[in-house]
């Protein structure tokens, strides 16, 4: 027993009716004591795990379709197959299921599952057996043989013996021939008998007649009959459409006279079903999936050929790629190679894995580049659709690509340039191209689907390459239509909502907003890159300009892309925002939407809860200083008041911990107030006064010092920041002018009020003789000494 012979593919059928593959492994047929009979087992040829184990139930009805094909159900809406390789295989296997039934191996099926008891059985059996004999296939009969294809679709039993009856005698071919006897007469009458007659055929649901009805030289006299539905007043013209309006078109001559016969088969059979059939009801669903595994394993043994034909596929892709090629003719290329693609998705994985390493390697990537940068609509959207059926399949494969790609050649051609230009440029007003390409756009840039080796990290090259030659060309169109507002304070109260920056039109606003989406995910996902971006382009003054946009949609896409980035909670973006009092417009946007009560109000006032709630210290500050006043009147939220009471809160801890290391300030005496008055009051004497007070205290400073950890630290200090060192905390009431060096200014005049208070903590005397205070600013000053330098 070779391995190709028992090797098959398992499908189950969904509740869409459409077959799932559920692997591929080999097929063997043996004694399961748990399920006490010949079972079929089917073990995964990957790593020998159980696919399937069924036992062959004496009444399970088994179907042996298109040589290489079994198929049955196990279940109510439970349907199994099994597609070998090989046709022995299948044979093998079939032999084995009809002598575990006691069937002939030569019948294509064993038999239907019956649901009646034994005895309703017994009592059909006479009735199914008069059934069986059909009436002569004659015109005066036509109204008799209709009403008995008719009566016997609600009996599983029946069905199975009208088939055999159907199959043994010929009986399809004969009709048909009464088909065109009675158009030729126009008999209408005998036309809708022939119209009942087929459909009841069709729902007999049974391979071997669609074998005979689909066959080239019968599938028109099927059509031809269902064109007569007796609820018409005139007839469909469905034929006509097939043969005249439906063109077969071969853009590369088809020298397989086997796959072209096959490809007409298919489109005629799905055509058949699609458009002539009625939709099932719900008690008919199951009539039809027959036909369905017929068109679903004609797709896939059509790509399995085209894909073996290598001279077939070569000569495509090279017509395709070839500047010489005639637009009308590439038109005809790219169409086919998206029907291809759709094709393909019937192949099992491991197949269609190969199916589109097939296609990388014959060059659909380059070719897609030159095809979907042309005028013509109809090539860019089959382009477009090419392009999904690659990035949904392997993201990493388009960004592998597109990576390799010359660096020398223009940033305007590279691929997914191209992609994002046709995405800016997509002329359908409610943008269904540009939303499709920047669903595709998002999966390529997704890190979740991007793979790490150990020889190089996919995310940070491609990331890396986007954000050089890529970011600047999504971007574009946003930067271009916010270029002319440089400064927030143009914004004036009441005439935001007509500053000509913001764009009017449209189109151009959904444009926008698909981009701002495409960023704000780029905020969520790629952190380090687009925090880059953003600081180094201002990119978020830029956004907050479409806050005034009279389309509300577009001012919540700028204000979502804000809300995602304070989301973060990064202080690098937090001083970003408080250095460009970014909130602003969005604090402005507030005030203008007045007392409505809409999405933009709530999405703010989110916004400013999402602060209070997480507490983040430098924008509650921020907002507090400086917009409070404006915010304070609104009061039918407590959001505002609430980020006040947090300053305030912080305010308190902060002087609460100052204060835990705050000495009290001393008296100074009448000897050391006169002297600093003289310092501050005697210019003229300055340099006297200040070498005066540096001698006298620098014996003193050295002996304090001494006591501490670090005196060669402590006695630099002294030298070269005396002067600050001995401001007594009364320096609060000497006015900056008064101070003669440039390090008392500095001390005069600190960049916060944690450095002025704790410069407090440093003030000591030579003549203190508290010894518990010395021992408590020995405690303090490792503490304090390092602001003194800042």
């Amino acid at each position: 027993m070779s391995d190709t012979r028992r090797r098959v593919k398992v499908y189950t059928l969904n509740e869409d009716r459409q077959w799932d593959d559920r692997g591929t492994g080999h097929v063997s047929s043996t004694f399961v004591e748990r399920l006490k009979g010949i079972s079929l087992l089917v073990r995964a040829e990957s790593d020998g795990s159980l696919l399937l184990e069924s036992k062959i139930s004496p009444n399970t009805a088994y179907q042996k379709q298109q040589d290489t094909l079994i198929v049955w159900s196990e279940a109510d809406n439970y349907d199994l197959a099994l597609s070998f390789q090989e046709k022995a295989g299948c044979d093998e296997i079939w032999e084995k299921i009809c002598q575990v039934q006691g069937k002939d191996p030569a019948l294509d099926i064993t038999q239907d599952p019956i649901d009646e008891s034994e005895e309703e059985r017994f009592e059909e059996i006479p009735e199914t057996s008069h059934l069986v004999e059909l009436p002569p296939c004659e015109l005066s009969r036509l109204e008799e043989i209709a009403d008995l294809v008719t009566s016997v679709l609600s009996s599983p039993i029946r069905r199975e013996k009208l088939a055999l009856a159907l199959m043994s005698e010929g009986y399809i071919k004969k009709l048909l021939g009464l088909f065109r006897v009675c158009e030729d007469l126009d008999n209408r009458e005998g036309l809708h008998h022939l119209y009942e007659i087929v459909r009841g055929v069709l729902f007999l649901n049974k391979a071997a007649l669609f074998e005979v009805m689909f066959s080239d030289d019968c599938i028109m006299d099927v059509v031809g009959c269902l064109e007569y539905d007796p609820a018409l007043v005139q007839p469909k013209r469905h034929r006509e459409f097939l043969t005249k309006t439906a063109k077969f078109k071969e853009v590369i001559p088809i020298t397989d006279s086997e796959l072209r016969q096959k490809i007409h088969q298919t489109y005629r059979v799905q055509y058949i079903q699609d458009i002539i059939l009625p939709t099932p009801s719900v008690f008919e669903e199951n009539f039809l999936s027959t036909l369905t595994s017929f068109i679903f394993f004609n797709k896939v043994e059509i790509v399995s050929m085209l894909q073996e034909d290598e001279k077939f596929l070569t000569e495509v892709f090279a017509q395709l790629t070839d500047e010489a090629t005639e637009d009308s003719k590439r038109r005809e290329l790219v169409n086919f190679v998206k029907e291809f693609c759709a094709f393909s998705q019937t192949l099992q994985p491991q197949n269609r894995d190969a199916f589109f390493k097939t296609l990388a390697n014959l060059g659909i990537l380059p070719a897609l580049e030159i095809v979907m940068g042309m005028d013509d609509l109809q090539v860019r959207a089959a382009a477009t659709d090419i392009f999904s059926y690659l990035v949904e399949f392997s993201p990493s494969m388009v960004r592998e690509f597109v990576m390799q790609e010359p660096q020398q050649t223009d940033d305007d051609v590279l691929l997914i340039n191209v992609v994002i230009k046709q995405m800016i440029c997509d002329s359908d007003p409610e943008l269904g191209g540009a939303v499709q390409l920047m669903g595709l756009l998002r999966t390529l840039i997704d890190p979740e689907n991007m793979l790490a080796s150990t020889n190089k990290t996919e995310k940070t090259e491609f990331l890396g390459f986007f954000y050089k030659y890529c970011m600047h060309v999504l971007t574009a169109p946003l930067l271009a239509n916010t270029a002319h507002d440089k400064n927030s304070k143009d914004l004036q109260e009441g005439s935001a909502k007509v500053n000509p920056v913001c764009p009017d039109n449209f189109q151009t606003a959904q444009l926008l907003a698909l981009i701002l989406e495409l960023l704000t995910f780029c905020v969520e996902h790629h952190t380090y890159h687009i925090k880059t971006y953003i600081m180094n382009k201002d990119l978020l003054r830029r956004v907050l300009v479409l806050m005034n946009s009279k389309h509300t949609f577009l001012a919540l896409c700028a204000l979502r892309f804000m809300r995602r980035i304070i989301g973060l909670k990064d202080e690098y973006y937090n001083r970003y925002i408080i250095k460009g009092n970014l909130f602003e417009p969005v604090i402005n946007a507030l005030l203008d939407n007045g007392t409505r009560y809409n999405l933009l109000n709530s999405a703010i006032i989110e916004l400013f809860e999402f602060i209070k709630v997480e507490d983040i210290k430098s924008l509650i500050a921020h907002i507090v200083d400086n917009f409070y006043k404006a915010l304070e009147s609104i009061e039918y939220v407590q959001t505002f008041k609430g980020l006040k009471g947090r300053y305030e809160q912080e305010k308190d801890r902060q002087s609460q911990r100052l204060n835990r290391y705050r000495r009290d300030a001393r008296s100074l005496d009448e000897d050391e107030e006169l002297w600093f008055n003289d310092d501050d009051d005697d210019d003229d004497g300055e340099a006297v006064e200040k070498s005066r007070m540096e001698d006298d205290f620098s014996d003193s400073y050295g002996k304090y010092m001494e006591a501490k950890k670090g005196a060669a630290n402590g006695a630099n200090g002294a030298n070269n920041n005396g002067k600050a060192a001995v401001i007594p905390p009364a320096s609060q009431a000497v006015t900056p002018n008064n101070s003669s060096t440039s390090s008392v200014k500095t001390v005069a005049l600190p960049a916060t009020p944690v450095v002025k208070t704790a410069l407090v903590g440093l003030v000591d005397y030579p003549d203190d003789e508290d010894e518990e205070e010395e021992d408590e600013e020995e405690e303090q000053s490792p503490r304090k000494r390092p602001r003194l330098s800042s």
